[in-house]
């Protein structure tokens, strides 16, 4: 019996008041010329032929997908239509359960979708998506990937063994490295001429350098202290960051007291999953930490302020940051060549170091297929085409013409253009790139695409200012899998304990550090709350993932 490609018609359910949806007739599949096996040829004979819909949330900045080139390039290249409702990010997230909830609004498919663990058991379960690992013989790019990378199919497969989503994957080994700190080196200059410090020359302000807590504690305290930038206000910010985002936070500081900290408070230490903010260092940490925050060195608008307010507190006139965290200065501030990038700083214990974050290269949830789609092969073919590693470096960064020269380099690699007047790299790539499916690896950075600028740089600076201080044993936690059992514990206990850490390091920061009654009491209550328990599970399907 031939395959059926089923194709939309608009059908009229019943008379005058009622509402229309969309009903399926048939047609044979050989009669549109679908094939696989060619991924340079279209997937069907006759541009348009063959069309889905699907949702599809963007960036602020993103054009509609309709209107972006790379995605009207691959429509292109397949002739398979992609009828692309975009949505805010923010009404996505809202109107996300109602969508999964109402069949009269289901998709073929969500690209963006950010499917979770619980999302892909709870709606696979109803048949309300379908798996997809049936369809890879139809899928010649990701096969190639999935083949060669069996930590990539293990992090996309569920507990019943299929696959539901379909994966992003950029590696550049930048994200578990979130953090850099940045000095003013025009300020400590002024302080080294002024003698107000005798610790330092002015041959020193170079990147690398070392400085202790204390050392680094007496250049924000005269930072505050005097008008380093010149314009007669106390507007300075000696050291300011982003509490508790995924780049640059608060947890190098804690790791100068020997904690392998990250935002989660979670990492792996040789194979345990190690949880920091019960350990008495970090309550010294806390303890130490709030000192700053009292003296004014911490800028006390890091508990609330956005990135974006972050970010632009460096584009101020007159310079006002004296030291931040973030993975470049060049993002952070309109001066960068003022600025210095720090060794990690050398904490009580004489050390450097620091921890690493479980921000995932690999993640899954990206993309999923309904129930109701017509010949889900042919739109998986289509978007089996994303992780060619052309097409994916356009994906994640803009088109050929716009972003990318239209000459390869001689080495066949993709050549940024200079990016326009008047627009930032994320602007440009936000503006162009609808990011989401992509495969690039180690292995498309060396033959395919070049890396962008600020990549190469932030690679350059995390191998000489941040991996080499990676506390001894300290791994991300990966991408690990849970049963519903354990999803259903962890939406009980996870969310309680990361509230009451939030809110007692807040407090504690702001207000002074825990005393020893105050800290036993913190740690009762997290263990009350479950945290032994949330530990466990942790530790049991990190070895059931790494099995």
């Amino acid at each position: 019996m031939k395959n059926k490609l089923l194709v939309g018609l608009t059908a009229l359910l019943c008379l005058t008041g009622c509402q229309t949806t969309t009903s399926k007739i048939s047609i044979d599949i050989d009669e549109v010329g679908y094939q696989w096996e060619d991924t340079d040829a279209p997937v069907i004979r006759e541009k348009g032929a063959v069309s889905f819909d699907v949702i599809a949330p963007k960036n602020a900045l993103a054009d509609n997908y309709a209107d972006m080139k790379v995605l009207n390039d691959i429509y292109d290249e397949t002739y398979v239509k992609i009828n692309w409702r975009n949505m805010s990010e923010t009404s996505y997230a809202t109107r996300k359960n109602l969508i999964m909830a109402n069949k009269n609004e289901h998709p073929d498919a969500i690209y963006h979708a950010g499917f979770t663990d619980k999302d892909i058991i709870q709606y696979s379960s109803r048949k309300v998506i379908i798996p997809l690992d049936p369809y890879f013989d139809k899928m010649p790019n990701l096969t190639r990937i999935l083949d060669k990378r069996p930590d990539v199919r293990k992090v996309l497969t569920a507990p019943d063994g299929h696959i539901y989503s379909l994966p992003k994957v950029e590696e550049m080994n930048l994200l578990p490295y979130p953090n850099l700190l940045f000095l003013n080196k025009v300020w400590v200059t002024d302080l080294i001429n002024s003698g107000k410090i005798d610790f330092l020359t002015v041959a020193d302000l170079k990147d690398g350098l070392n400085l202790t807590l204390e050392q680094y504690r007496t250049i924000l305290t005269h930072f505050k202290a005097n008008d380093m930038n010149g314009n007669g206000r106390d507007d300075e910010l000696p050291l300011s960051f982003v509490y508790q985002n995924w780049q640059g936070n608060q947890s190098d500081l804690y790791a100068a007291f020997g904690i392998p900290e990250n935002v989660d408070h979670m990492t792996l230490i040789n194979g345990q999953v190690t949880f920091t903010a019960t350990s008495d260092a970090w309550k010294d940490a806390t303890n130490y930490l709030s000192g700053w925050v009292y003296e004014g060195l911490i800028d006390k608008e890091v508990f609330s302020h956005t990135q974006d307010a972050f970010l632009a507190k460096g584009k101020a006139s007159n310079q006002r940051l004296g030291s931040f965290y973030w993975w470049e200065s060049e993002t952070v501030v309109t001066n960068p060549q003022d600025y210095i990038v720090l060794n990690p700083l050398i904490g009580p214990n004489g050390k450097q170091q620091i921890g690493v974050a479980n921000n995932h290269e690999i993640t899954r949830g990206e993309f999923v297929v309904f129930a109701k789609a017509p010949n889900p092969e042919i739109m998986l073919t289509h978007f089996d085409r994303f992780y060619d590693p052309m097409w994916s470096a356009q994906i994640n960064y803009g088109p050929i013409g716009i972003v990318y020269e239209e000459e390869l380099d001689a080495n066949g690699k993709l050549v940024q253009k200079e990016i326009p007047a008047g627009l930032t790299a994320d602007e440009l790539r936000l503006k162009n790139a609808p990011l989401g499916l992509l495969y690039l690896s180690e292995e498309e950075w060396e033959n395919t695409v070049n890396m962008e600028p600020r990549a190469v740089l932030r690679l350059a600076r995390l191998a000489k200012h941040a991996v080499p201080y990676v506390i001894e044993g300290a791994t991300p936690i990966p991408n690990i899998t849970f049963t519903m059992t354990e999803i259903n514990a962890l939406a009980t206990i996870q969310s309680d304990v990361i509230d009451y850490i939030y809110e007692q390091q807040t407090l504690w920061l702001l207000n002074g550090g825990p005393t020893d009654a105050q800290f036993n009491t913190f740690k009762t209550t997290l263990e009350n709350i479950g945290l032994s328990q949330m530990i466990n599970i942790y530790q049991t399907a990190y070895e059931r993932f790494t099995a």
